[in-house]
């Protein structure tokens, strides 16, 4: 038997669509289901967000993607395509970190990359994607560190455009580490109910998938992020 009721689980999920060919009519079908389940937020391209943040006139909040899904801009770009998402409606940012500067040791780069968006956005939601598919194990600590310091509110695994999705493992590491300095996202490849069940134990605050309202309406499983 479920510890967490159907509706418990879809308060926690970013109703999630960021395929390049999504259509305005796939993103209005998306609010609607957000509307219909009481998710936490749409996730969504910013090309989409003044259409959805009109549509769904404060229903539910829109959460868009910055930097995406490479990370690899300037902060400038990063801050620019955040600040109008942010004038376009947008209640929530999920941006990229700078992955070869953490690969690098450019710490302070890192940190001073989301600090710029988070500056960028004022009291806005900031959720950091920092790719834990390409990181090594101390490479992912680190951030567990970097991104509470930069202000950021959620520490992020995946953008679900690279080699692999949320792990258990990586949930546990940010668990760890954080230690409550800021709230955490799984996203990427989640597939199964008992999957976001897990990941809500370990530590998981909110999910990024674009299956679990169907998952948890129809018992039918999706295909992609």
């Amino acid at each position: 038997m479920s510890r967490y009721t159907k509706q418990e689980i879809l308060a926690r999920v970013d109703h999630t669509l960021l395929k390049p060919e999504a259509t305005w009519p796939q993103v209005r079908a998306l609010c609607d289901e957000a509307l219909q389940y009481h998710t936490a937020s749409v996730c969504i391209n910013t090309c989409y967000v003044r259409q959805a943040a009109d549509y769904l006139a404060g229903r539910v909040p829109v959460c868009c993607v910055v930097g995406f899904p490479l990370g690899a801009m300037d902060t400038a770009s990063k801050c620019f395509e955040a600040r109008t998402a942010v004038e376009n409606g947008a209640d929530e940012v999920d941006m990229v970190i700078n992955i070869g500067r953490l690969k690098n040791r450019e710490y302070d780069a890192v940190r001073q990359d989301i600090a710029a968006v988070k500056q960028a956005i004022g009291d806005k939601v900031l959720k950091v994607i920092i790719e834990t598919c390409l990181l090594t194990e101390e490479e992912k600590i680190k951030m567990c560190d970097i991104v509470p310091e930069a202000g950021a509110d959620f520490i992020k695994t995946s953008t679900g455009f690279s080699t692999a999705g949320a792990t258990f493992a990586d949930i546990e590491l940010f668990a760890r580490h954080v230690a409550g300095r800021c709230k955490i996202k799984a996203a990427g490849g989640i597939s199964t109910v008992e999957d976001i069940e897990k990941f809500l134990d370990l530590g998981a605050d909110r999910l990024g998938t674009s299956r679990a309202v169907k998952l948890l309406t129809s018992g039918e499983a999706g295909s992609g992020y």
